[in-house]
C-alpha cells in the first residue's frame, strides 16, 4: 500500500512540474521567464521530495532505541573522556546492556535534578546514573536489582576535631551537601538544628570545606575518597559509612518485561566477572586503597 501511495506521490509531482514548465514558457519577458523557471521549479522539486519521502517509514523490523539517562559529572562512573564522548563504568554498562537486549543506545546527559521527570515524562527509558535506590524514590519510579553497595561518608578540612557524624552539632556546625542526593536527604532529616549549605555541584561544597565555610561535606565515600585524594593537604577523609546505601537502574514503573531483562542481565553481567573487569579498569587504585583501609569495596 505504501509503495503504491508513494508512486502516485510521484507521479502528481512530476505533472505539476510539467505544468510550471508549460505556463513558464508562455510568459513573454526572458526576466520573468526565467523568475518564474527558478522559483516555480524550485518549489515542485521541493514538493516532489517531500511527496516522496512521505511514502518511506522507518523498517519496522529496526528496534527501537535504548534511551539511557546519566549526569556526565561523576567519574568514573558517568564522564566525558578527553574526546569528550561519554565514558565511565556507567557507560560501558550502558552499552553492553543495549547489546544484551538487542536495541541500539542513545545517551543523553541529564542534569541530576531533572533526572527523575525526565524518566517519569518517557524522555529516557533508564536512568543509569550511580542512583541510590530510597523508599522515597522508589514511590515515583521502579528499581532493578541492585549492582553497588555504596555508603555516605564526609570528607573534613585537614586539622578539624570531627572525627564521626556524631561530633556534628546543632547550632555549632554547618554541613555542605549537593541538592537532591541521599546526603542531602539524609542530612536534612537525621540532623534537624544543623546548618545545611546546599549546592548544585560537588565540587563547590568541597570549595566550602575547604574555605572554612562548612565544616564537613556528606556524600558517597567513592566520591569522597576522590577528593581527598585531589586536595590531600587541605581536606581529610571519614569513610567509615554513616549509612550503607545501594545503586540500581531506575525504571518506568510499567515497564515490567524492561526490569525483568534488566535484572537478568545484571546476574548475567556479575557472573561472567565484568563488574571486576570495569573496577580493574576505571577504579584499580579505588579499589586496592579500600582494601588496604579495611572498607568493602563497592561491586557486589
Amino acid at each position: 500500500m505504501e509503495d503504491k501511495r508513494g508512486s502516485v506521490d510521484r507521479v502528481i509531482a512530476l505533472l505539476l512540474l510539467g505544468k510550471v514548465v508549460q505556463i513558464g514558457g508562455m510568459l513573454s519577458s526572458p526576466i520573468s521567464r526565467c523568475l518564474f523557471f527558478f522559483f516555480g521549479k524550485g518549489c515542485c522539486l521541493a514538493l516532489a521530495v517531500s511527496l516522496t519521502s512521505c511514502g518511506q517509514k522507518a523498517d519496522p523490523n529496526t528496534p527501537e532505541p535504548l534511551v539511557v539517562g546519566m549526569e556526565m559529572a561523576y567519574p568514573p562512573f558517568e564522564m566525558r573522556g578527553p574526546d569528550n564522548k561519554p565514558d565511565g563504568i556507567s557507560v560501558r554498562m550502558a552499552e553492553d546492556l543495549a547489546k544484551y537486549i538487542g536495541r541500539p543506545l542513545e545517551l543523553r546527559d541529564t542534569e541530576w535534578n531533572g533526572i527523575i521527570p525526565a524518566l517519569q515524562t518517557k524522555k529516557i527509558d533508564l536512568i543509569i546514573s550511580s542512583m541510590t535506590k530510597t523508599p522515597e524514590r522508589a514511590r515515583q519510579i521502579a528499581f532493578s536489582d541492585g549492582y553497588v553497595t555504596n555508603g555516605l561518608c564526609m570528607l573534613v578540612r585537614w586539622g578539624s576535631p570531627i572525627k564521626s557524624i556524631s561530633d556534628v552539632k546543632p547550632g555549632e556546625h554547618k554541613l555542605a551537601v549537593k541538592v537532591a542526593t541521599t546526603g542531602h536527604q539524609w542530612a536534612r532529616k537525621e540532623l534537624p538544628g544543623v546548618e545545611l549549605i546546599t549546592l548544585d555541584e560537588s565540587a563547590a561544597c568541597v570549595l566550602e570545606v575547604i574555605q572554612g565555610k562548612a565544616d564537613a561535606f556528606v556524600y558517597d565515600q567513592i566520591s569522597i575518597y576522590q577528593f581527598w585524594k585531589k586536595y590531600e593537604n587541605e581536606t581529610r577523609p571519614i569513610l567509615k559509612p554513616i549509612r550503607e546505601e545501594t545503586w540500581a537502574i531506575g525504571l518506568h514503573k510499567d515497564d515490567v518485561e524492561l526490569l525483568e531483562q534488566v535484572n537478568q542481565f545484571l546476574i548475567d553481567y556479575r557472573a561472567k566477572g565484568r563488574f571486576d573487569e570495569l573496577a580493574e579498569q576505571y577504579m584499580a587504585e579505588q579499589k586496592a586503597a579500600f582494601e588496604k583501609m579495611g572498607v568493602p569495596f563497592i561491586f557486589h
